[in-house]
């Protein structure tokens, strides 16, 4: 079945999913329309998938195809979401972001990359293979939700559904990392990261209330000063740090593929974790997200005018947290940190890390299999994945859950999501299905 030959028109069905506006964050402003109008544009679309899988709907937003295989035996679970982040629509977009332009071998517009695009090579492999006749060694689930932007109800509710019908997945894909070029300093060639892990995920509110009144007589301390001097004590230091068994076995890979001083240099961060994470902290971005839990202010509120001194601020705070932390031991920090008893810390929402899924065993190898049908020059390499995605809800009872998303993405494009400018190459997209339909291929 390797000689299928994929169907043209990827781009074209891409670039229309992303003309249609599927912001979750704006649900109440939008309404179902642009997702009713998504679900339906990928029933004509993808007129196989939806005619020999089975689909269940779980809450408006969820969608659960399941495609039997041969035999009973623990199923594959594909994931992707297709709601989108909001649009600030005074940022300089080289194209609008909802008209799926296609120019220069890319697909430009919001959700290229997060995650239409991720999704759209699932449903590509899907409908590839179902029209050469194939059936798969085992199930195959696609779970697709429409809310992952906003903390994943449909996802959490899909995972239940099959965690109560006693379904225990063989392997959980989700997004998550990429294939990158060069991903370190001194680390040379392709490595398709696949995140074992992902960081937990919390909001925090901080609120504070003063005295209002008049903004020419302000006293010594306003709730927007507190609130502002809580935020100013939440810097980088905030959270020690600390590497992860992950990431020591990532650092031991690249040790072997650095050039120059990386070599020696890796080697002895792969040996000593405690100075792996002090210089990776020192590194910041990325590297640092890599060994510690981040912490940024994303939101404030305070005051009706511009001479009036507000009786209340606050402000919302976003972590990552940092595998082998919690939920409450991370609050308790905050705390000690801002120490401020009259600034009022309340949580939002908030998951714990996961564990750590193997690097190896049979379903990393078979990760790797189909990579080395699509990126052929890429190494599959282990590390921890910043952000969050549905796939949290899975590991609570799958033990290998992996977050991968396999396009090829620079640095800029990585950039380019939730932010400006995010595409997708139409050569990531054709290597991203065959991905998928080699993993599909390869069960057994």
């Amino acid at each position: 079945m390797s000689d299928i030959t994929p169907r043209a028109g990827a781009a074209e069905r891409l670039s229309a999913l992303i003309r249609i506006p599927t912001v979750s964050a704006e649900l109440d402003q939008r309404g179902m329309g642009p997702f009713d109008e998504f679900v339906a544009l990928l029933r004509e679309m993808y007129p196989l998938t939806h005619e020999h899988l089975e689909l269940t709907r779980h809450t408006d937003l969820g969608l659960l195809f399941r495609w039997r295989g041969r035999r009973e035996s623990a199923p594959l679970v594909l994931m992707a979401h297709y709601d989108v982040v909001p649009v600030d629509e005074s940022d300089p977009w080289s194209h609008p972001p909802f008209d799926g332009v296609i120019a220069d071998g890319r697909v430009y517009g919001r959700g290229t990359l997060d995650d239409k695009g991720p999704l759209l090579v699932i449903l590509e492999a899907v409908e590839n293979l179902l029209a050469a006749g194939f059936t798969p060694a085992r199930d195959v689930y696609l779970s697709f939700g429409g809310n992952e932007e906003t903390y994943g109800g449909a996802a959490r509710q899909i995972a239940a559904s099959l965690r109560d019908s006693g379904v225990m997945p063989w392997l959980v894909l989700d997004e998550g990392g990429a294939v990158v070029e060069a991903p370190l300093p001194f680390v040379t060639g392709q490595a398709a990261m696949i995140g074992l892990a992902e960081k937990g995920v919390m909001t925090l509110r901080l609120s504070a209330r003063g005295t209002g009144g008049h903004a020419s007589a302000p006293p010594p301390m306003t709730a927007v000063r507190r609130i502002a001097r809580a935020v100013d004590r939440l810097d980088a230091g905030t959270f020690r740090p600390h590497t992860p068994e992950t990431i020591r076995r990532l650092l031991g890979i690249f040790a072997g593929r650095a050039s120059g001083i990386g070599r020696p240099l890796y080697r002895v961060l792969a040996a000593c974790p405690p100075i792996a994470a002090r210089v990776l902290a020192r590194l910041g971005g990325e590297s640092a997200a890599l060994v510690r839990t981040t912490v940024a202010a994303t939101m404030a509120a305070g005051g009706t005018a511009a001479n009036v001194l507000p009786s209340q601020a606050s402000a919302t705070v976003n972590l990552r947290i940092a595998v082998g932390e919690t939920v409450d031991r991370t609050v308790a920090r905050v705390r000690r940190r801002i120490a401020d008893r009259e600034v009022e810390v309340t949580v939002v929402e908030g998951d714990d890390p996961s564990p750590q899924s193997p690097a190896g065993g049979p379903e990393f190898a078979a990760l790797a299999g189909a990579l080395a049908a699509s990126y052929p020059d890429a190494q599959a390499v282990p590390y921890i994945m910043m952000q969050a995605s549905d796939s949290r809800h899975f590991h609570r009872f799958s033990p290998a859950v992996y977050r991968f998303t396999p396009l090829e993405m620079s640095a800029a494009q990585r950039a380019g999501i939730h932010g400006v400018d995010e595409f997708v190459t139409i050569d990531a997209l054709e290597r991203g299905e065959r991905f998928h339909r080699a993993l599909i291929q390869q069960l057994e």
